[in-house]
């Protein structure tokens, strides 16, 4: 297989952390575009000259609020598992537990977000989705620092 700076694409659980990559890479960019469309639809803006340009008084929407808060989670947790399922990948993990751990991560970061912003759902449907990911990026950290120090 093919190979791009030394980095071997017969890798298949570097692969499959790869595509788990983009689709939350593709998450986190929506999620500015899903606040900034909650911004205009509920006249909500961050900035007074925002507010001032669109003819409204400036407010605070607990619609905004809550995929702002959303976003925010994402990108204090997702850059963890970025790194966290990079050095995994070269922990020699089995390539079938790899694959489980990276889909659930990142099921439970899709499932975060629509239980917390897009259909809110009373607790503890967000504390659980959260959790997962949060025990996946330290499972794969413990592993890693296990296979390293070996």
């Amino acid at each position: 297989m093919e190979t791009t700076s030394g980095i071997s694409f017969d890798n298949h659980v570097l692969k499959y952390y790869f595509v788990c990559c983009c689709f939350l890479i593709l998450k986190m960019t929506f999620m500015s575009n899903f606040t900034a469309a909650k911004r205009v639809i509920h006249k909500a803006f961050a900035n007074p000259e925002d507010s001032k340009q669109m003819k409204v008084d400036p407010q605070v929407n607990e619609n905004v609020e809550r995929v702002r808060r959303a976003h925010l989670n994402d990108l204090e947790n997702i850059p963890l598992f970025f790194v966290a399922g990079l050095i995994y990948t070269f922990a020699n993990p089995g390539e079938k537990a790899a694959k489980v751990l990276f889909v659930v991560y990142v099921v439970s970061r899709y499932l975060h977000t629509i239980v917390y912003a897009v259909i809110p759902i009373p607790q503890p449907a967000r504390a659980l989705a959260w959790t997962t990911g949060y025990v996946i990026n330290i499972y794969m950290a413990v592993y890693s620092l296990i296979h390293f120090l070996k």
